[in-house]
């Protein structure tokens, strides 16, 4: 395995830590530990925790090493628009040629989750849900944006999807949003994808 696609396996695995909760937010990372657990030499370690401290998701301190970045309401705020823009951007780059044939796989996940209780399991499969509805866009930059930057926000759905209520909200969006891209009506589509992150953020901040 070359060192750059170990120190990219090592980001994932970080942030995989980060967001299940192994690594809480405000812990100081133990670099000896963390490079023991994972089976590698500190150097290929401090490289990643320094790209996961320019992406936000770690806090590099000075005298304390790096440490998992706080739960900030403010952070939730900046993200979930700037989320929202960035997906609704990629669905607008996409072809509607392209985008044809997506409804029905959309509608399938939207089924899949509607049999799930919220939860981590309801966030997994959503996911899936919007690596689909972008998987035709064309812009690898613009992708390697939301990739970087979606991890950011992760931590706070928890919150998000811990409501029954509003979990089935969402995926009836998510069913407008294909029905729109079934009509042909992409500026529906993308209109309705913000709609869905700005809401969600409305439930963070009430909860």
């Amino acid at each position: 395995m070359t060192k750059r696609l170990l120190r990219g396996d090592l980001i994932e695995e970080i942030t995989t830590r980060v967001l299940d909760g192994r690594l809480v937010a405000d812990a100081r990372i133990n670099e000896v530990h963390l490079a023991r657990e994972l089976g590698v030499s500190r150097t290929p370690l401090r490289e990643a925790l320094i790209g996961l401290a320019d992406r936000g998701l770690l806090v590099a301190a000075p005298g304390r090493g790096f440490l998992v970045a706080p739960f900030d309401p403010e952070e939730a705020r900046r993200l979930y628009p700037l989320v929202a823009e960035l997906e609704s951007l990629a669905l607008r780059w996409t072809s509607p040629l392209d985008l044809s044939s997506l409804p029905d796989r959309l509608d399938r996940l939207a089924e899949e989750m509607a049999a799930l209780p919220a939860g981590p399991d309801l966030s997994a499969v959503d996911d899936r849900w919007h690596a689909l509805l972008l998987s035709r866009c064309g812009n690898p930059h613009l992708m390697r944006l939301i990739d970087q930057t979606k991890p950011l926000l992760k931590r706070y759905e928890a919150v998000y999807f811990g409501g029954a209520s509003r979990a089935a909200e969402s995926i009836d969006e998510h069913r407008g949003i294909a029905s729109a891209l079934r009509e042909g009506d992409l500026p529906g589509a993308s209109a309705l994808l913000v709609r869905n992150w700005v809401k969600a953020l409305a439930y963070i901040e009430r909860g």
